[in-house]
């Protein structure tokens, strides 16, 4: 497989160098397949979203590069979309609205964007509320809405940040359903590049094909994790002995390490 996306030796540092200094991440270096879902999973301050910010081209790193598809990244750019925690609609936007604002900016026919807009709404789950506004939709719709709004706009990579934290469980686990099949290959189109941020073990062995396990603060790559399993994934996955094994062996493996480096901060 090709690579999709190259990060090469990024460090992120806010402020100046000094006490008051934030070296939020340290040389952080990972290739990226087409068509891979890789999971940042890691405690919180770690820098997973700062890293996910670089790769949308929404701030510079301090040092080293991404590329996409060869390409260094210089700032935001439409062969990547982003899809946030706390959704980030237009409250007085309808659905339909929201979905067809990035087509109307790239300039598309209002017919052309209302196709596409409503192919994807009906693939996201969300016909019959196209002239609904965000607040008179559930946490799972509005974040159905925003999957749609981001997708529709024909991304290579898509980037999440968290977006199912917000949700409750059992739509969380609907969710993480619906994410993997609008990342899936279908009708001729290639399978999504997907980079996912999450705090959740369990979400990051049930959805990706390899997981990226981060260092707390300053955030470096402590080890990949590669997840056995194929798609499509169901209940059935969740199940497996192996599945609940990994579960556990990511959890020791990020608390052994938080372990060792709270110890060394105590020490003289």
């Amino acid at each position: 497989m090709a690579v999709k996306l190259d990060i090469r030796e990024v460090s992120k540092r806010y402020g100046e160098e000094g006490d008051r200094a934030v070296h939020a991440l340290d040389a952080v270096s990972l290739e990226i397949e087409e068509g891979e879902f890789v999971s940042l999973l890691g405690p919180s301050g770690c820098g997973k979203s700062t890293l996910l910010y670089i790769i949308a081209g929404f701030e510079p790193a301090s040092s080293g590069e991404v590329r996409v598809n060869g390409r260094v990244v210089t700032g935001p750019g439409a062969d990547r979309g982003m899809v946030f925690q706390d959704y980030a609609l237009f409250p007085w936007k309808t659905v339909l609205q929201n979905i067809t604002f990035g087509l109307e900016i790239r300039g598309l026919a209002a017919t052309q964007c209302r196709a596409i807009a409503e192919e994807h709404i009906a693939f996201v789950g969300l016909t019959g509320f196209e002239d609904k506004y965000p607040h008179q939709l559930s946490g799972g719709m509005r974040q159905r809405c925003a999957l749609a709004r981001c997708v529709a706009n024909n991304p290579e990579v898509l980037l999440m940040d968290e977006p199912l934290a917000a949700i409750d469980a059992l739509t969380r686990q609907s969710l993480q359903e619906e994410i993997l099949r609008v990342a899936s290959a279908r009708e001729g189109r290639e399978r999504r590049t997907v980079v996912y941020v999450t705090h959740s073990i369990e979400e990051a062995v049930f959805m990706s094909d390899r997981i990226v396990l981060m260092s707390p603060r300053p955030g470096r790559v402590l080890k990949v994790v590669d997840v056995p399993f194929g798609q499509p994934r169901d209940d059935a996955t969740r199940l497996l002995p192996r599945y609940q094994v990994l579960c556990g062996e990511i959890w020791q493996a990020l608390k052994d390490h938080l372990a060792t480096s709270l110890k060394k901060e105590r020490q003289p």
